[in-house]
């Protein structure tokens, strides 16, 4: 019994110790991998010392030992659900034998599904082989190994997998005890595996867009339809300063382009009056997205007579100082570009993006509607 007492004190402050390790996974990010370490190295003193010394109490031991015994590695199996990092147990063909519930997380795939399947078959093709040999050479006893691979839902993302021999009691072979971590070393959050959470940032202009659009739609709504010169006036008056610095609005006649509105900042009325008198025809990407009817987004322009002159014979881009642009025609498909849309930022604020040209170019459908509709 003294020999039981012993192995009962042993594994209590094994459990201890493992209580400390599932309250680490608060730690900074930084300091994971010495935690990472550490229940590395716990496992190996179970498969090392705890289990070697509990089939030699329950082969010389009472019945009742025994029976506690059972209770022990049923917390050992338990224990090994709970690690906070995700933990695979393969055979040397990496067909998954166990998968942790921070591995399920880590890899999307369920437990249930993945054991009895090669661990390989949940990587990416070009790493498969690579990691085949390692396993076969770890479960040979050459000595634990680490290398990099990609899962095959996130080929993307650099994963690194580290493996160390571990021989279950009762079972003649080695199996594979497999760890997986990102390449950056942070231990990967569910929402990892799902997709990247939407920072504060990028939340808030997700939402000034869709006030933007919101302001818009009340703005066609609250006026009358069928007059275009109108509905331009009032979706400029939207767009200017909150949404872009100068805001230039042409509207498609039957012969021609004409220029309809020019916001600009307030310490540019000279130059807005020089670009109110300038002809449509004459804008370079004017004249393309009227006819072509696609939208124009360029950042820090390169060609300075993209919009052309103005009456002083100054490239527009230059003298307003632009640092990004769209230029959005009105259409409504099926049917022909109502006009055209233009619209600057300058100095030192933040270039039109992506999602905003998404934006506009919804907006630009509803501009059209209300444009054709009867008076």
């Amino acid at each position: 019994m003294a020999q039981a007492d012993e192995f009962g004190e042993e594994l209590a402050d094994f459990v201890r110790r493992v209580a400390e390790l599932k309250a680490a996974r608060s730690v900074p990010a930084d300091d994971l991998p010495t935690v990472l370490d550490a229940a590395i190295f716990e496992l190996d003193h179970v498969a090392g010392q705890l289990w070697p010394w509990y089939e030699s109490l329950s082969s010389t031991g009472p019945s009742g030992v025994a029976s506690v015994d059972r209770q022990e590695q049923q917390l050992l199996k338990a224990l090994f659900q709970r690690v906070p990092v995700p933990v695979a147990l393969v055979d040397r063909e990496t067909v998954v034998r166990r998968l942790n519930f921070a591995a399920t997380s880590f890899t999307g795939v369920r437990a249930g599904y993945a054991t009895g399947r090669p661990l390989t078959g949940f990587l990416a093709h070009a790493d498969r082989a690579a990691f085949r040999s390692q396993a076969a050479a770890v479960a040979r006893g050459e000595g634990d190994r680490s290398l990099t691979v990609h899962l095959q839902q996130q080929p993307a993302v650099p994963v690194r997998a580290t493996l160390t021999a571990l021989r279950p009691g009762g079972e003649p072979r080695t199996a594979v005890l497999v760890v997986l971590q990102p390449a950056d070393s942070r231990v990967p959050s569910h929402e990892r595996v799902l997709g990247p959470v939407p920072t504060l940032t990028e939340t808030t202009r997700h939402a000034a867009l869709m006030d933007l659009v919101d302001a818009m739609t009340t703005a066609l709504l609250s006026g009358p339809a069928g007059d275009p010169s109108g509905v331009l006036e009032r979706a400029a008056g939207v767009l200017h300063g909150r949404f872009a610095d100068w805001v230039v609005a042409d509207v498609a006649g039957a012969a021609r382009l004409s220029r309809t509105t020019v916001l600009a900042p307030s310490d540019s009325v000279e130059g807005a009056s020089d670009v109110a008198a300038q002809d449509p025809a004459a804008c370079p990407l004017v004249v393309e997205a009227a006819r072509g009817g696609s939208t124009a987004l360029r950042v820090r322009p390169e060609d300075p007579d993209a919009f052309g002159r103005d009456t002083s014979g100054a490239p527009v881009l230059v003298r307003a100082n632009v640092t990004s642009l769209l230029c959005v025609p009105l259409t409504s498909a099926p049917g022909p570009v109502r006009g055209v849309l233009t619209l600057f930022r300058s100095g030192a604020r933040g270039a039109f993006s992506m999602a905003e040209a998404q934006a506009m170019d919804m907006m630009s459908r509803h501009l059209a509607l209300a444009m054709s509709a009867p008076r």
